[in-house]
């Protein structure tokens, strides 16, 4: 979802500043709000991952306020309009649905901010499930991807991701990694491994249809 479906940053920095704010207010932290960096280079870790990038001197019962804090402005702001996928993310799935893809959501996200950023955005229709560390209780993309194989007894997939989680998840799982390099959050061999790597997400169009004729 992050950074391959949704422009995390646009809905996540404004709710990142808000959150310390209100952490300050509780008395849980003192000090500057960390630079922006440390959360935006954190994107596709697991929330308790994050937070040890973040703020490593806070303790466990920090970090958990911190989760519940950024989801609930999270929310509110996806609610309220902020945030947006990236360019031609919903026509694009709407195209390959239509060429018969069955489409899936696979995240280190919580799942209530997974399922919000589907809804406002009107693709409950699009994906045949959505599977977050948060819901289904994963340690690693790894885990999780290959959860949703085999539930769903699917045998040959595409990876499409934008962080080396993906890539170690694809590969891992034996399929076809598709890297995103259009977010930019990563470092320059986040997408190392990757079979190929577009910088747009209209370009699966073209490989899709590709791959139909190979």
């Amino acid at each position: 979802m992050d950074g391959t479906l949704f422009q995390t940053e646009s809905l996540l920095l404004p709710a990142y500043h808000k959150m310390f704010d209100i952490l300050r207010e509780e008395g849980l932290y003192q000090g500057p709000t960390p630079p922006d960096e440390r959360i935006l280079s954190g994107l596709g870790m697991l929330l308790k991952d994050i937070w040890m990038k973040v703020i490593p001197e806070a303790d466990e019962s920090v970090h958990r306020r911190a989760d519940e804090v950024l989801l609930k402005l999270e929310i509110e702001g996806i609610e309220s309009g902020a945030g947006k996928l990236y360019p031609e993310v919903e026509s694009t799935l709407r195209a390959l649905k239509d060429k018969g893809f069955r489409l899936f959501v696979a995240s280190n996200g919580l799942e209530n901010y997974i399922h919000s950023i589907v809804v406002v955005n009107r693709m409950e229709d699009l994906f045949d499930g959505l599977y977050s560390a948060g819901k289904q209780g994963t340690e690693t993309k790894v885990e999780l991807v290959r959860m949703l194989l085999e539930e769903n007894g699917i045998t040959r997939a595409w990876m499409v991701g934008d962080r080396s989680s993906d890539v170690q998840a694809g590969q891992e799982n034996g399929q076809t990694v598709i890297g995103c390099a259009y977010a930019g959050f990563g470092k320059n061999d986040e997408l190392k491994g990757s079979d190929v790597i577009i910088h747009s997400f209209a370009e699966l169009l073209e490989l899709a249809d590709r791959s139909r004729q190979e």
